[in-house]
C-alpha cells in the first residue's frame, strides 16, 4: 500500500526543516494520490525540478516507494522555464502538488532516479 500524498508531503517538509532548509507547499493537490513536483530554488534565478519517476524506474525491490526524476533536461533551469513546465502540468492534471524548497546548494533530499 502506498503512503498517502498528504502524509508524504508532510514528512518531506519535516525532513527539509530538520536539514535547516526552507520548504513550503505551493500547491495542494489530491490528498490520496496526487503527483508531487519538487522545485529546488537556488535563489539565483535558477531552479531544479523533480517529478514522479517513470513507472519503468520501479523494480520489485522498491515496491510502493516514491521515486523522483529530473523533470527538465537541463538542471538547474531558468525559473521561467520551470514555471512554464509547472503551468503545463497543472493544466494537464489539477491534482498535482508543488513543493518549493529554497537551497543555494541545490540539495533535494529525494530518492532520484537517473534520467
Amino acid at each position: 500500500m502506498r503512503l498517502k500524498t498528504a502524509l508524504w508531503v508532510a514528512a518531506y517538509l519535516r525532513r527539509c526543516q530538520v536539514e535547516g532548509v526552507s520548504a513550503v507547499v505551493r500547491r495542494r493537490g489530491a490528498e490520496e494520490a496526487g503527483a508531487v513536483f519538487v522545485r529546488i530554488s537556488r535563489l539565483d534565478g535558477t531552479s531544479d525540478l523533480f517529478g514522479p519517476a517513470p513507472q519503468s524506474a520501479f523494480d520489485a525491490a522498491q515496491g510502493a516507494a516514491r521515486a523522483f526524476a529530473p523533470s527538465l533536461a537541463v538542471q538547474p533551469a531558468l525559473d521561467a522555464a520551470v514555471e512554464t513546465y509547472l503551468a503545463r502540468e497543472v493544466k494537464f492534471d489539477p491534482d498535482v502538488w508543488i513543493v518549493e524548497v529554497e537551497d543555494r546548494a541545490g540539495r533535494n533530499f529525494l530518492d532520484i532516479v537517473a534520467g
